[in-house]
């Protein structure tokens, strides 16, 4: 689960205080990382602009520019820009400062996530699920896209309001937690849940086709499974939600996409992540978060679902 409604806060923790000490380290890199002494007075100023939006011909929006690099001959106001504080970095730091909620995620399963994104960032990030660790998912992808899905209307109108700089969509599921079985059979043993298409025009009942459009036309980078509700009967259960991931990871134009699956310890995760995300596939497991490497199947035509 990414949140849990019904339990009280918990008082600060040794996670909360680790989870504190490492966003004030991340800081202290960034400022390192941009002083403008470490750069030559002669050196050509450079200004590298990253738009959230994956379409190339779309204008960037002014927020999600990003100065990379600074040079002494640049007019105060502009050394000055260079060393603020990424405004995603700053409001996530405020936020685990001033409260008792932490991310439900331990620091080890963290680490698997954070360690793809230190390699990848900024990059597009498709997180199933959105909690009290949204924040800090965003902030780690600075300057990249990162997109929040949520079965939970009435929850993300309570998350907007403190947080209203995430981006997230409400999304429905239509199956049930005890259709887990049949629907494993269904993926399984038909053939069109072998096929490698945009999840949007595929024939397997697992796949998800109600997402807004520009969801299935992103190629994700990153892609967090860690919902919809899946620990009892009458919830949604994450079987379509994993089919998918690895769909749209497999139908990108190129490349590869890590995929995530939390909650591994509970039979729908661990089973459908195997099946759907495959062994060949698997790079490593903390805990109850699982990591799954996809490479694309369009660009070489004639991969098995499954290596």
């Amino acid at each position: 689960m990414m949140r849990s409604k019904t339990s009280p806060y918990s008082s600060i923790n040794i996670k909360f205080i680790l989870i504190c000490a490492f966003f004030l380290l991340l800081l202290i890199f960034i400022l390192i990382t941009n002083n403008p002494s470490s750069f030559s007075s002669q050196q050509t100023p450079e200004i590298h602009m990253i738009s959230n939006s994956s379409e190339s011909t779309k204008e960037p929006e002014p927020e999600s520019a990003t100065v990379l690099a600074c040079d002494p001959s640049l007019d105060p106001l502009t050394i000055q820009t260079c060393n603020k504080t990424p405004p995603s970095l700053a409001h996530a730091l405020v936020h685990y400062a001033t409260t008792n909620i932490t991310p439900q995620q331990t620091l080890k399963e963290i680490s698997v996530s954070l360690g793809v994104l230190e390699k990848k960032s900024p990059c597009n990030f498709l997180v199933f699920g959105l909690g009290h660790d949204s924040l800090m998912w965003t902030a780690l992808n600075h300057g990249g896209r990162t997109v929040f899905l949520e079965e939970d209307k009435s929850w993300i109108e309570l998350i907007q309001a403190k947080l209203p700089t995430l981006e997230s969509y409400h999304v429905e599921y239509d199956t049930k937690l005890t259709q887990a079985d049949e629907l494993m059979e269904i993926g399984m043993g038909e053939e069109d849940c072998k096929l490698v298409s945009d999840p949007r025009f595929s024939k397997c009942q697992l796949s998800l086709k109600g997402f807004p459009s520009e969801i299935y036309d992103i190629e994700w980078d990153l892609i967090m499974v860690d919902a919809p509700t899946g620990y009892f009967e009458g919830a949604p259960g994450r079987m379509s939600a994993i089919y998918t991931a690895g769909l749209m990871a497999r139908n990108r134009e190129n490349g590869e996409t890590d995929v995530f699956v939390h909650d591994v310890d509970r039979k729908v995760e661990d089973q459908f992540s195997n099946a759907f995300l495959c062994q060949g596939y698997f790079r490593e497991q903390q805990g109850r978060i699982r990591h799954f490497t996809i490479p694309s199947h369009r660009a070489r035509l004639g991969r098995p679902f499954c290596p």
